[in-house]
């Protein structure tokens, strides 16, 4: 006869490893690993995962085409001397960063430019506020599905990103950079064989949440396709 303690352990055992956030990421037969919301960087637990690490009001931008622009220095201070109204100094991949949102700028002598990406998809009018996000996720995570109330940039450092919209998806790797437009519903995949990393920007309405989850729409699973 199981004694009672064997089978209250054995159903905790089973529960921990169901409610893992990369429960069945080994598995597979079971669904891909769900991970959370990103978090405050201040409730960060290890590298992985996707973590806030700067947010920054930006006000009514010019009416006139915006540009994202990532620039890497040799030192914190650096980059904040040739930071502009719409740059946010930023430590992240093991790098400092001047992340710029507005027209597009030259490199300085001390950058290393990384990418200019646009134009964005922004509202003239519209009060928005930069918040950027260091994503680090093993091959086979995905995202929950989200929408945001402004344009989501990404720029993989390495790795592999796949998108899934209404539209379809999306594929990108280092040199190719995604952009989804306000309010349209994603999942993402880390897909190929390597971890990726990745800066992603979130430009959103300073007078809305910047992301809301989203269950009236489910993707098709097309980044698991080919993996």
């Amino acid at each position: 006869m199981i004694s009672k303690a064997f089978r209250y352990g054995f159903v905790a055992a089973v529960l921990a490893i169901l409610l893992s956030p990369f429960a069945g990421h080994n598995s597979a037969s079971a669904q891909s690993p769900k991970l959370e919301s990103c978090k405050p960087a201040s409730e960060r637990t290890g590298q992985e995962g996707c973590w806030i690490i700067a947010s920054s009001r930006l006000g009514k931008l010019a009416d006139k085409p915006v540009f994202w622009t990532l620039d890497v220095y040799p030192t914190k201070a650096n980059a904040e001397h040739d930071a502009t109204p719409g740059s946010t100094v930023v430590e992240a991949l093991g790098k400092v960063w001047l992340l710029t949102v507005g027209d597009k700028i030259k490199p300085a002598a001390q950058a290393t430019r990384m990418a200019e990406i646009g134009p964005l998809p922004v509202k003239v009018g519209e009060d928005y506020t930069a918040q950027y996000r260091e994503s680090i996720m093993q091959p086979g995570a995905v995202s929950r599905t989200h929408l945001h109330s402004g344009p989501e940039i990404f720029y993989t450092e390495e790795g592999q990103t796949c998108l899934e919209t209404p539209a379809g998806k999306q594929v990108s790797s280092k040199g190719m950079n995604l952009v989804v437009a306000e309010g349209e519903p994603m999942e993402l995949m880390a897909t190929g064989s390597e971890m990726r990393r990745g800066i992603v920007l979130v430009l959103h309405s300073s007078d809305k949440p910047h992301t809301t989850l989203v269950t009236d729409w489910h993707s098709k699973g097309l980044c698991k396709e080919g993996r």
